[in-house]
């Protein structure tokens, strides 16, 4: 297959299959790149990086640096980022340094960068401060709302770890989370999730990636509803296994009122008259999981001190 090594200008002008206009130049000067523009649909581009596609076509040969300035980029038809600007240098089609910022509406943020610090190591962040075009392209969560993804990762060879991190989000419908709530006999928090949505003030996943096994060390979700306390593997297209606890915030208050002077300085008097928690387990091949729930009478050290920490933090 033939190879692009260098060239002097390409120009874009076109509707695409979402009938969104692409309109820019790709030009060198010296022996540097620039992209530059009206308008640039980046849709289908993040899904590739998100699938994280080894097979798809290397069309460029040796190293290119470009540096970067269009008026819009269509994250999907609905999301847009003005003046995005930055630079970014790939080698054999894979980004090896890059540095993006741009705005979002109502003056919020998106903030890319990659860095490599050696041969076989490298450090990724992002920081979008509306989460909603990126967590959507998930099909199993639907009705996600609003929300600040923070995510950070660092990879030498083919292992990479992990941190995402998302502040104050609404969810609409989770099926998995619907079926624990309803198994365990919490109908009223699955009624609300089905309804107006359950607000969650952090979620945060730490996990590592080898190929195609997903290891998560730890995900741990605390909202005024509900907290989730849970880690596993999921083997890509193969096999998800998961276990957790889960419980309601009425038990939350309960337990950590009860801890002398610290309870009442994180959640006063309240102690609330929930049931406790219940553990659950999730395994199966994606198209075939099976749910299973268990009640639990005491909370775990690990829960109640993963819960302190988020606690201290929101008051």
């Amino acid at each position: 297959m033939f190879k692009i090594q260098s060239f002097n200008s390409i120009n874009f002008n076109f509707l695409d299959k979402e009938n969104i206009r692409n309109f820019f130049k790709v030009y060198k000067n010296n022996k540097e790149y620039f992209i530059e523009g009206v308008s640039f649909n980046a849709n289908k581009l993040i899904d590739n990086l998100l699938s994280n596609d080894e097979n798809s076509r290397v069309f460029l040969d040796k190293k290119f640096k470009f540096t970067i300035d269009l008026k819009k980029v269509y994250l999907d038809p609905d999301h847009i980022i003005s003046k995005f600007e930055g630079n970014i240098s790939l080698l054999n089609q894979k980004i090896i340094n890059a540095n993006l910022i741009g705005n979002l509406a109502d003056n919020k943020k998106i903030n890319y960068s990659l860095k490599k610090l050696n041969e076989n190591k490298k450090v990724t962040t992002l920081l979008l401060e509306n989460a909603e075009p990126i967590v959507k392209r998930y099909k199993f969560i639907k009705g996600f709302e609003e929300g600040v993804l923070d995510f950070s990762s660092s990879s030498e060879q083919d292992i990479s770890t992990s941190t995402l991190k998302i502040y104050n989000f609404k969810l609409k419908e989770l099926p998995l989370l619907t079926k624990i709530l309803t198994l365990a006999s919490l109908q009223g928090i699955a009624d609300i999730l089905s309804g107006e949505g359950i607000r969650f003030n952090e979620f945060e996943m730490n996990f590592t990636n080898k190929k195609n096994l997903l290891t998560i060390k730890e995900i741990y979700a605390i909202g005024p509803a509900i907290s989730i306390l849970m880690d596993g593997y999921v083997e890509k297209n193969k096999l998800v296994s998961l276990r957790g606890t889960l419980v309601p915030a009425t038990t939350i208050n309960k337990v950590i009122s009860s801890i002398p002077i610290l309870g009442k300085i994180l959640v006063g008097s309240k102690t609330g008259e929930g049931v406790f928690g219940v553990s659950f387990k999730i395994k199966g091949p994606p198209q075939k999981l099976e749910t299973t729930v268990n009640p639990i009478k005491t909370l775990t050290p690990r829960f109640i001190t993963r819960t302190l920490e988020k606690l201290k933090k929101i008051n």
